[in-house]
């Protein structure tokens, strides 16, 4: 699966830049900024689609400001990433998960957990 969501729009491969919602009591469709998570009842847009946006007759649009460029990762980015994972792979190996803390936690190494599954 492609870490980039796409164009909610039929048979639009480009990727998704704003995302659109609506308020029906209101009557308005709101486009802002890409949602940090795809959420069942809004839509992806990319930059084409979210510029030609009408909405039915009666209807407000509320157009947030979108920032293509900060839709893309960036070098820096991955650079954190990197750095994160140096990091957890420099402390020690396995330490047990202290006293009082979550039961679902076994283990930590640095600050990642490592977490019992749930049972069925």
């Amino acid at each position: 699966m492609s870490p980039v969501r796409r164009c909610s729009r039929t048979a639009c491969a480009r990727p998704a830049v704003a995302t659109l919602t609506y308020v029906y009591a209101d009557s308005t469709a709101v486009l802002g900024p890409l949602a940090t998570y795809a959420e069942p009842h809004c839509y992806d847009l990319c930059a084409e689609h979210s510029e030609r946006l009408t909405a039915p007759r009666g209807w407000e649009v509320v157009r947030l400001a979108v920032d293509p460029a900060a839709a893309r990762h960036t070098a820096d980015d991955l650079e954190a990433l990197a750095d994160a994972v140096r990091e957890a792979a420099r402390t020690p190996p396995r330490q047990e998960a202290p006293r009082g803390a979550d039961p679902m936690e076994v283990a930590r190494r640095g600050h990642l957990r490592i977490l019992r599954s749930p049972e069925p």
